[in-house]
């Protein structure tokens, strides 16, 4: 088996750090969407992009917290599972946090770093490790608040993204066989509720709010499902899931567009389903399944009425939101390798970026007649599988044992 599997937040009230527009405090961005709201894109784009800093910081492919001038890390080093708070303008260190956590690789054995994203809300940091520790951290200090060790661990461990929401943290745990969605208190950690009907998979909750009911919406090993936030309670569900076979998986975050659910996934569909209320109850119904344009590791973006995202056999495409048709694909530079589908896009405003696994930072139109690219930088020497967090005219890129701050200028 191959495997850099599956590596790979929220609304943000941290008072004791300068806030800006631009923030993406969680995975996908402010809002778990893939926007990036704060970047400014050139009239025109330069030949190459400035190099500002580039700190090492360890093993790993969890996308690093943007939060007014403070840069959250979460990585391994040694055997420690690591989270660094860094100034963004300089790359310095202002405080790190680590814990031991052993690692016992399978066919993920070259690959310890975390895969889960930090989330910033509050005033505290909250990161999930490898093996299924929860921890959380003041934001400003790195002091810890609270540390949890869930019980159980995907056969290539945990790579949920947490996510934090009216003070709970939510997230996906156990194994595929065994596991769940649980919420605990940001305060102090206690369990608030936990629903064990299905096992995880790789992937990450999102939050919907649907006639005045918060639901989280989450991709198992089995099914699609909303879940109660208050309790944790079964509000719908969907099949999903994972066929037998080796790079099947459930890994790709749900997209939520109004009252349709978006998700894909082990590279063999993307669908759409529309979440209807009657009386007390919620149902969702199925408008499309796309078999051409699927996902297997990256979560694609939804812009207008046009999905776009890369697919296991590493293009990138886009499919219309109403009709499920694929309107083009292209082959992203560096596809075709050993690994394959991994990948990130990014809605920067008027343009579009994707951040290919070799390294390549890719800027394309937002088009639903063909692909259009702008312009397209090399950014790291090797693999790459966090997102491009933008910013202003800064790019930071989280490579295999390394963040880079680079500039558009």
């Amino acid at each position: 088996m191959t495997g850099r599997w599956l590596f790979a937040v929220a609304a943000l009230g941290v008072a004791t750090l300068a806030a800006s527009a631009g923030d993406w405090p969680q995975w996908r961005g402010p809002n778990r969407d893939g926007k990036a709201t704060g970047f400014k894109a050139p009239a025109t784009w330069p030949k190459d992009l400035t190099k500002k800093w580039r700190v090492g910081v360890g093993d790993g492919v969890a996308t690093p917290a943007l939060v007014g001038d403070k840069l959250f890390v979460f990585s391994r080093q040694g055997g420690d599972e690591v989270t660094r708070c860094l100034d963004a303008a300089t790359g310095k260190e202002v405080w790190i946090d680590k814990y031991a956590a052993a690692f016992s690789g399978r066919g993920d054995k070259d690959y310890p770093g975390p895969r889960s994203s930090p989330a910033v809300a509050d005033g505290k940091v909250v990161t999930f490790g490898v093996n299924g520790t929860l921890s959380c951290l003041d934001a400003a200090s790195g002091k810890k608040v609270w540390r949890v060790e869930t019980k159980g661990m995907p056969t290539f461990h945990t790579s949920c993204s947490p996510l934090v929401v009216d003070k709970v943290v939510i997230t996906q745990f156990g194994s595929e066989k065994a596991g769940g969605v649980a919420a605990y208190d940001l305060a102090d950690g206690s369990e608030k509720w936990k629903w064990t009907d299905e096992g995880t998979g790789y992937a990450s909750p999102v939050l919907m709010t649907l006639d005045g009911t918060k639901m989280l919406v989450a991709e198992t090993n089995d099914s699609v499902v909303g879940l109660n936030l208050k309790d944790g309670k079964l509000l719908w569900k969907t099949p999903f899931a994972v066929p037998m076979g080796i790079g099947n998986y459930n890994a790709s975050t749900p997209m939520i567009d109004g009252q349709t659910v978006l998700f894909s996934g082990s590279g063999r569909s993307t669908k759409a389903v529309k979440v209807e209320k009657s009386g007390d109850t919620f149902a969702a119904k199925e408008l499309w399944s796309n078999k051409d344009s699927a996902v297997i590791y990256n979560t694609p973006v939804v812009r207008g009425k046009v999905v776009f995202g890369l697919t296991g056999r590493d293009s990138l495409f886009a499919v219309e939101t109403e009709s499920g048709k694929t309107a083009w694909t292209a082959p992203v530079k560096g596809g075709g390798g050993r690994i394959r589908g991994y990948g990130s896009v990014v809605d920067a405003g008027t343009v579009l970026v994707s951040l290919t696994p070799a390294g390549e930072l890719v800027v394309f139109e937002p088009s639903d007649k063909e692909f259009k690219q702008v312009a397209s930088y090399p950014v790291a020497d090797g693999w790459t599988y966090a997102y491009p967090v933008l910013d202003g005219n800064r790019v930071f890129i989280k490579d295999k044992d390394a963040v880079t701050l680079w500039t558009v200028e």
